[in-house]
């Protein structure tokens, strides 16, 4: 007997319940239905990894998508054939007051360093229909060494590439060559475990410094501080300076939130890209990589590893593991 895989398993729960349904409450009303009894995991947290397969067919097959999300907070997901035969509205608003009836749990407090969030970005602005990116890490210790400062706030942490191979047909591809206009955008990311009003204009001008050159920069950051205040700062300087805030989801990568959008520029800021290759060697490798694939017409260089749902379960997991 062949052994159920997770798509087995939400599908037979929605054969069972036919309404929205969250990761978690598939992966419980699975429990309850005794579907989980012939299903083996080794996660600790199965619904995330639930979340993460959602996340990734909508994203991958858009309008032709077998399932569909219906709400945001929390995330709810139906199969689209079934969200014809359901007052999806009603069904919705009935679901948001039981939301608010139950307290909400507290997301497991995890220590990651700076390093460790780039597998979590890498893998939300593959997914992220807004990027669909492919990234890499620049690692300063690659860089030239410099009188002390001259540097500094030159290198973001992760830079981005965005090819519309899949997007648009090869004749489009083609026209836009003979015509030199391009649809490939550049992506810089800055990222910070924790942003709070303290350190909000240190980490903001860091990312406006070595971000600004892309056609669109962000600062990435794992915690932020539950403060309006700072959010209305982070708006006032996000409409004066255009760098974007991603709010990562440690629980479930794929539940990222891009809270403030960069502002995008049609023009790339060759100056600084030149003196960037200069500097860093993989910033000029991400360069040759990028050229190349742009001229074959299709990815075949390497960029920084996108985990798997499983995989990326494991790296958060194993995080736990070692602050506990």
């Amino acid at each position: 007997m062949a052994k159920m895989t997770f798509w087995d398993l939400i599908n037979a729960t929605f054969d069972r319940v036919k309404e929205p349904l969250s990761p978690k409450e598939i992966w419980t009303k699975a429990a309850n239905y005794g579907i989980t009894n012939d299903f083996e995991t080794s996660g600790k947290t199965p619904w995330a990894t639930i979340g993460a397969y959602l996340y990734t067919e909508i994203n991958n097959n858009g309008d032709d998508s077998k399932y569909i999300q219906i709400s945001e907070r929390p995330a709810r997901f139906i199969p689209r054939q079934l969200s014809t035969e359901l007052d999806i509205d009603k069904v919705s608003s009935l679901k948001q007051k039981e939301d608010e009836s139950v307290e909400q749990l507290k997301a497991r407090k995890k220590k990651f360093s700076e390093r460790d969030l780039h597998p979590l970005m890498v893998a939300f602005a593959k997914t992220d229909t807004h990027f669909k990116a492919y990234l890499k890490t620049i690692f300063h210790e690659s860089s030239k060494r410099t009188k002390k400062g001259l540097n500094e706030w030159l290198h973001p942490d992760l830079v981005g590439v965005y090819f519309p191979f899949r997007d648009y047909s090869s004749e489009t591809v083609e026209i836009q060559r003979e015509l030199s206009i391009s649809s490939v955008k550049l992506f810089s990311f800055e990222l910070k475990t924790n942003l709070t009003f303290g350190n909000l204009r240190e980490y903001y001008f860091q990312a406006v410094s070595n971000s600004s050159w892309a056609n669109e920069g962000y600062l990435v950051t794992l915690n932020l501080q539950d403060d309006s205040t700072l959010l209305d700062e982070i708006r006032r300087l996000n409409n004066a300076f255009g760098i974007g805030l991603i709010k990562l989801n440690a629980e479930n990568v794929y539940e990222s939130q891009i809270l403030f959008p960069s502002k995008e520029k049609p023009e790339i800021d060759w100056d600084t890209v030149n003196r960037l290759a200069k500097e860093n060697g993989d910033f000029s490798v991400f360069l040759k990589d990028m050229s190349e694939d742009i001229k074959l017409g299709k990815v075949k260089s390497t960029y920084d590893k996108v985990l798997s749902p499983e995989n990326l379960e494991k790296f958060i997991r194993d995080k736990e593991i070692q602050n506990n």
